[in-house]
C-alpha cells in the first residue's frame, strides 16, 4: 500500500537484514551510507511516491507477525506513526528503534537542526501499540555505545517533544543501570555518558546526530579507560 525504505549506515548485518526484508517485501527501497539522520530520511522520502512511507532501520529485525499493511485514514496523512520495538540489552519496549510510517512531504521538509528527527517531522504523532521488531543495535562496541549515548542524551535533556516526564525518567534509569547480553557493558557506558552530556549546560545537542563526533567521543573514552 505504501512505499517502504530500509535505511542503513554501517550496521554489520544490514545487508543480510535487507535481503530478508526483500523476501517479504520485494519492492523495498534502500538508502545506505548517508551522513546524518535527517538527511537519510529526506533522501528516503524523495525515493518514494506514496503519501506515506515506511522506514525500517538498518538494525531492525522485524518480527514475523508484524506486517507493513497499516492503512492510514485521510485525517492522519500528516501524522507520524511509530511502532514499538524491544531492546535486547535492557528489555525496554517503546518507540525507540521501532518501524515508522511517515508523511512523505513533511519528511522532505523536516527541520534538520532538531536533535530528535522523528518527533520534529509533524506536530501530530501516534505511538502505535504493537511491537514491530527487535532493535539489534548491539552489533559491535561502538554501535552499542553510540545508540545508548544518543538515546540517553535525548531522554536526559527532555528534548523529545510531547514526552511524559515520569515515563522518560524511568526509561533513563533502566538504560543507565540495567544491561545484559552482547556488548552490554558498552550500553551502560554509552547510556551514562549520554545522560551526562544531555544534562550539561550549553551543549549542542545536534552533535548526537554527528556520527564522526560520536566516534571521537567513544575513542577518547576508550583511551581514558586504558590509562
Amino acid at each position: 500500500m505504501y512505499d517502504a525504505v530500509f535505511i542503513s549506515y554501517n550496521e554489520p548485518d544490514a545487508d543480510e537484514r535487507y535481503k530478508r526484508l526483500l523476501e517479504r517485501y520485494p519492492n523495498t527501497k534502500r538508502v545506505h551510507g548517508v551522513k546524518g539522520i535527517h538527511q537519510a530520511h529526506i533522501k528516503a522520502a524523495k525515493k518514494c511516491y506514496t503519501k506515506m512511507f515506511w522506514v525500517i532501520d538498518g538494525d531492525a529485525d522485524l518480527l514475523p507477525e508484524f506486517n507493513l499493511d497499516h492503512k492510514v485514514s485521510e485525517y492522519d496523512l500528516d501524522c507520524v506513526h511509530v511502532w514499538r520495538s524491544r531492546n535486547p540489552i535492557n528489555n525496554l519496549i517503546y518507540g525507540y528503534g521501532g518501524v515508522k510510517l511517515l508523511p512523505r512531504r513533511l519528511t522532505m521538509n523536516v527541520d534538520v537542526s532538531s536533535p530528535d528527527m522523528t518527533t520534529s517531522i509533524s506536530d501530530r504523532f501516534k505511538a502505535m501499540p504493537f511491537v514491530s521488531n527487535v532493535t539489534s543495535f548491539n552489533s559491535d562496541p561502538f554501535s552499542t555505545w553510540k545508540s545508548a549515548f544518543r538515546e540517553c542524551a535525548k531522554l536526559s535533556s527532555k528534548v523529545i517533544d510531547r514526552q511524559e516526564e515520569g515515563e522518560t525518567n524511568e526509561r533513563l534509569k533502566v538504560w543507565t543501570t540495567k544491561a545484559n547480553g552482547r556488548f552490554c557493558e558498552f550500553a551502560i557506558r554509552g547510556a551514562n555518558a549520554g545522560m551526562r552530556f544531555g544534562l550539561s549546560d550549553g551543549v549542542d545537542l545536534g552533535l548526537i546526530n554527528d556520527f564522526d563526533w560520536l566516534l571521537r567521543q567513544f575513542e577518547m573514552e576508550e583511551m581514558n579507560d586504558s590509562i
